[in-house]
């Protein structure tokens, strides 16, 4: 096993629960999940940390508002800076949030070096925000990150769950367990992503509706928590604690 490896489990050992938040295809809204999940598990007093390893496209900075001023305190790795009382890791510390066209073993490489030099401490949670699609990346993760859970986003879509499905076989073929599905950007009452997901014994979380003026609170925290969407987040948040 590669050193890097090893250390990850030293890393991780006390956090209590470790909650990835996964889609099988990007744009329907796992960042801003994550985001708000953390958010809302901070705030009922929770010790929270949130890892953005969405290394394409990082927004969760963006969502919570995340204002980078320098690069963060170093102890026998990195200390996470906070946000809103959430320790919060992401590669914008390494790339300035410029575009990073990383290929192949770069990626693996990456996801192994972030996991192995962030010092989280102890936390009741850690959510990350995972890479979209079912790849190199997600399979790095679920090898590295022993006992993490998923939550599976899709939006009311045939297209979004055709790839949402096939990430939930993966899941289940690898035994990881599987918290539930949360049903997002919902703009009208239908059955649809229930009924599939119920044949393949995958839990419904529940839905959030489509928030017209929730882009107005992106990187507004305290705004954030006000919105429609953590309300109808709030409603199943109890299947997730």
């Amino acid at each position: 096993m590669e050193v890097r490896e090893s250390v990850i489990e030293k890393r991780l050992s006390n956090i209590n629960r470790i909650i990835c938040v996964a889609s099988g295809k990007g744009g329907v809204g796992k960042s801003l999940i994550a985001s708000t999940l953390a958010l809302k598990l901070e705030k009922r007093g929770h010790k929270v940390g949130l890892l953005d390893l969405d290394l394409y496209g990082p927004s969760s900075h963006i969502i919570l508002g995340f204002n980078r001023k320098g690069f963060p305190d170093e102890n026998k790795g990195i200390i996470p800076s906070k946000v809103d009382n959430i320790k919060f890791m992401s590669i914008i510390y390494f790339s300035d949030d410029k575009p990073s066209p990383f290929r192949g073993i770069d990626i693996s490489n990456i996801i192994v070096e972030l996991l192995a030099i962030t010092q989280w401490g102890s936390l009741d949670y850690l959510i990350i925000d995972m890479p979209p699609g079912i790849g190199d990346e997600t399979l790095d993760i679920i090898r590295l990150v022993k006992n993490c859970e998923f939550i599976v986003v899709t939006t009311p879509s045939k297209v979004a769950m055709g790839a949402v499905k096939k990430l939930l076989l993966i899941l289940s073929e690898l035994k990881i367990p599987i918290i539930g599905l949360i049903e997002n950007m919902v703009i009208e009452n239908s059955n649809l992503i229930k009924n599939q997901i119920k044949i393949m014994n995958v839990h419904y979380l529940g839905s959030i509706l489509f928030d017209k003026n929730l882009e107005i609170s992106i990187g507004k925290p305290k705004e954030i928590l006000k919105t429609d969407m953590i309300n109808d987040l709030d409603k199943f948040l109890n299947k997730i604690e």
